[in-house]
C-alpha cells in the first residue's frame, strides 16, 4: 500500500463488500455533515447502520477499533441525526465498526455491531 489515504480508501471498499455480503445494503458512503464523516451507511431489515471503518497495518499499537473516541462518535451521532432528518427515515438506528488489519498483503475482517455500548 502506498500511503495512509490509499489504506483507508481499500479498507472501506473492503468493509463494503464484506457488508454486502452480509446481505447490508449501501445507502451512502462517506457522508459529510459540518466536521463529521461517516464511512458507510447502510440498511439491514429495519435497522439503519451508521459504519465506522477502521483499517491499520498491525495492531502493535492497538486494535482499529480502539481509535474510536468519544469525540468521533459524538460526530458521528450528529451526522446521522442530520442524515435521517433530510431523508425522512424512521428505522432504528445502529452503530458498528468495521475494524480491518492489512497484513502480510491481506486483510482481515472484525465486524463489531453495536460497537458503542462498550464506551
Amino acid at each position: 500500500m502506498a500511503d495512509h489515504y490509499e489504506l483507508g480508501k481499500k479498507g472501506e471498499q473492503v468493509a463494503c463488500d464484506f457488508l454486502l455480503e452480509k446481505g447490508y445494503e449501501i445507502l451512502s458512503r462517506n457522508y459529510h455533515f459540518q466536521k463529521a464523516e461517516i464511512d458507510i451507511i447502510a440498511q439491514v431489515k429495519e435497522l439503519l447502520v451508521v459504519v465506522e471503518v477502521k483499517t491499520r497495518t498491525s495492531v502493535y499499537y492497538g486494535n482499529p477499533q480502539d481509535f474510536v473516541n468519544e469525540k468521533k462518535i459524538k460526530l458521528l451521532v450528529k451526522a446521522i441525526n442530520k442524515y435521517v432528518d433530510d431523508n425522512d427515515i424512521d428505522l432504528e438506528i445502529r452503530f458498528d465498526i468495521v475494524a480491518i488489519v492489512f497484513e502480510k498483503n491481506k486483510f482481515s475482517v472484525e465486524h463489531i455491531e453495536d460497537a458503542f455500548l462498550h464506551f
